[in-house]
């Protein structure tokens, strides 16, 4: 069965671009498309998709509002953030939406596609070199976490030391596959340690962990670790 996509860019020639490069994929089928958000939110009440690829500034609503409003439905598509580095707090603001991955717009189609395909099947997209160059722009804006111990704070003391290692090489967008060579572990055991950081965090995916490890100031800008 396809892989049902809908667009939602204010811009027709990249809606255009994007459908014939899924168009050419026999598991892909672009089943809708809209010029701003609340167009989106209108074509999904009566359109099954599997994923939207969500532009970030439209007129009327935008994309990090549509997201919230999509991801809050039962059974809600998902949702992934299509950005360019001038819109570095946008894509942020849409992961904690609820967005499952954010890539940039230029992106090569053979990654789109993959980040496509990953997102349908339950995994995020946190594309590393992507990950590194945005979060080192726009972490700057996050706010503080000062002295104050917040629950979420707290929260990260339940996770042993191991666990604290692999989740700021998760923030620091890292793979798998690259956090079991830096800690000479197996890929299954990273992932082993990925699961019980999000259930013990309350996490739905590793998007999450990257905005929960920036937020609490575990990681700072620059790939920097605290303590």
């Amino acid at each position: 069965m396809s892989i049902r996509v809908m667009l939602v860019d204010d811009q027709v020639l990249l809606r255009t671009g994007f459908r014939m490069v899924l168009a050419a994929q026999p598991d892909m089928e672009v089943v809708a498309e809209a010029g701003d958000g609340v167009e989106a939110l209108e074509v999904l009440r009566s359109t099954a998709v599997d994923v939207v690829l969500m532009d970030v500034r439209m007129p009327k609503l935008d994309g990090v509002e549509t997201t919230r409003r999509i991801c809050s439905q039962p059974d809600a598509p998902k949702v992934l953030i299509l950005t360019t580095f001038d819109l570095d707090e946008y894509a942020f603001s849409g992961l904690k939406a609820g967005a499952s991955g954010f890539m940039l717009k230029d992106v090569p189609p053979a990654e789109l596609l993959g980040a496509i395909r990953s997102v349908h099947s339950g995994d995020a997209v946190v594309a590393p070199s992507t990950t590194r160059r945005l979060l080192d722009r726009f972490s700057p804006m996050l706010p503080s976490s000062g002295k104050e111990t917040r629950p979420v704070d707290r929260a990260l003391e339940r996770l042993t030391e191991r666990e604290r290692e692999v989740m700021m090489l998760v923030a620091q967008g890292l793979s798998n596959g690259e956090i079991a060579a830096r800690l000479v572990l197996s890929e299954a055991t990273v992932k082993t340690h990925v699961g019980r950081i999000l259930t013990k965090l309350g996490l739905r995916d590793r998007v999450q962990v990257v905005v929960l490890a920036y937020e609490t100031g575990l990681v700072r800008a620059g790939g920097g670790t605290v303590g």
